[in-house]
């Protein structure tokens, strides 16, 4: 998962595994420092790749497709500031920073930044990351998450709409939503949560608009869109069941022979 909060704050990823892909909900917002390896990134709407160097902020509710590229021989490194909404809130209070009003709501998931001299001794000062984690640095952290934030406002003011806007999503267009956002494997209740609406609401809403249960229609959906990938674009069957959605391959075959007549991979 990229960059996902832990119970710190601040948190150092690593790994050595040949690649890694993935999908996740973003409960909260990230500030993240590529250190060494690839990130590619697509939120439904745009791919975004992120190399050594690169600095991005990654908003909260959001779904992010990702795939992470370590170097090779080597590790895939990241150092990054989870901006949980109670630091928020107490920031807001405290500066008197707040969202304009009716500010629209970013639509890509992830805001490139630029890796400002001010950014760049920040980060530095987080790479003894061992010490820092250790007990007793609790107010030391809290610190450096404050200065995260100030840091952010100073290159980049505009972000206040972003950062203190603590409303929940608000009621959106359900069918273009969906659309763009069929292949994510989330949970209905995920989905009427970033629509707007509570899972009531959502069902009743989706069928009037699709004819068909969202449950039905995900799966024809992801369908159509496998059979695409797999004919057109020469996707293999086990590459194209998680790009669309489905958790289990044998599942995938099994409704997809239903729906075409033809197993995937005699396509």
């Amino acid at each position: 998962m990229p960059d996902l909060p832990p119970r710190l704050p601040i948190f150092y990823s690593c790994y050595h595994t040949r690649s890694r892909e993935g999908e996740q909900f973003i409960p909260e917002h990230v500030l993240s420092y590529q250190l060494a390896g690839t990130l590619t990134t697509y939120d439904g709407t745009r791919e975004q790749v992120f190399r050594p160097g690169d600095l991005r902020l990654t908003k909260r509710n959001h779904l992010l497709k990702f795939n992470k590229q370590p170097p090779e021989n080597g590790e895939f490194k990241t150092l990054s500031i989870a901006l949980d909404q109670d630091t928020l809130r107490h920031f807001s209070l405290e500066h008197g920073h707040q969202a304009a009003p009716h500010a629209s709501s970013p639509e890509t998931a992830i805001t490139e930044l630029e890796m400002t001299p001010l950014f760049q001794s920040y980060f530095n000062s987080l790479q003894p990351y061992e010490q820092l984690a250790e007990p007793g640095n609790e107010a030391l952290i809290t610190l450096k998450v404050r200065e995260a934030l100030l840091l952010l406002l100073k290159t980049r003011p505009e972000l206040r709409d972003v950062l203190f806007d603590f409303a929940a999503p608000g009621e959106i267009d359900l069918e273009a939503f969906m659309s763009r956002n069929f292949h994510f494997n989330v949970q209905l209740r995920r989905f009427a949560y970033l629509t707007g609406r509570s899972l009531a609401t959502f069902k009743r809403d989706f069928e009037k608009i699709f004819h068909l249960s969202p449950s039905r229609w995900l799966q024809q959906r992801r369908l159509q869109e496998a059979h695409f990938l797999i004919k057109e674009k020469g996707k293999a069957p086990s590459e194209a069941y998680l790009e669309v959605g489905f958790e289990d391959l044998s599942h995938f075959s099994f409704a997809f022979k239903k729906m075409y007549g033809v197993a995937p991979s005699r396509l």
